[in-house]
């Protein structure tokens, strides 16, 4: 039997293999386009019942779910690396097994995201406020990532690269750009510590 120290160990290992499968090639612009195009209305929505700018849950979205490419995305609907129970986990007729939680549409997956971040203590302090740069940093302050300053830079790089971000006070009038400024950095590893915060 595995002791603990291993078994972290090998779900590090494993954690760093999944990453580079997700995240191994470069999103390319039109696929993130077509992403904010579908997703948008359901982050407007659930931006005005959470008070969480739809930059911040479009953001934090297209980098966890690698545009809704990921294969946890695909197959169990996670777009934000949160990690709970599925039906992969403990499947013997499946050959892909996952820690991530298992959600029955997008839509629950965005709302579970914005639950969590409801319940934060930062959350509080931030609710209503559009600046995204104070979310960001609460975010990767509760723990969100196990690299938040690379996190951190890879969200708000892709806020700014595709516009999510609000110019004026109405964040819904704001349109993704058509040629991106700077691709994010990938991450050693993907995150999915948003479940396991205290």
């Amino acid at each position: 039997m595995l002791s603990q120290t291993n078994l972290k160990l090998l779900l590090k290992k494993l954690l760093f293999l999944l990453f580079i499968l997700l995240f191994g090639a470069v999103q390319s612009n039109a696929q993130v386009h077509a992403y904010i195009k579908k997703y948008k209305p359901l982050a407007v929505k659930l931006s005005a019942e959470y008070d969480i700018p739809v930059s911040i849950i479009l953001g934090v979205s297209i980098i966890e779910s690698g545009s809704g490419k990921s294969k946890n995305c695909r197959l169990l609907n996670n777009f934000f690396g949160i990690v709970g129970k599925n039906s992969l986990r403990h499947s013997k007729t499946s050959t892909y097994h996952s820690m991530f939680k298992e959600y029955p549409n997008a839509e629950a997956s965005f709302r579970d995201f914005c639950h969590k971040m409801a319940k934060k203590k930062f959350y509080v302090k931030l609710k209503g406020n559009n600046d995204y740069h104070a979310w960001v940093a609460a975010m990767s302050k509760s723990g969100y990532s196990q690299y938040p300053a690379l996190w951190r830079k890879n969200v708000l790089s892709v806020i700014k690269q595709y516009k999510l971000a609000p110019v004026s006070k109405n964040e819904d009038e704001q349109q993704p750009t058509e040629s991106p400024t700077e691709q994010p950095t990938e991450l050693p590893v993907k995150d999915t510590t948003v479940d396991t915060i205290p």
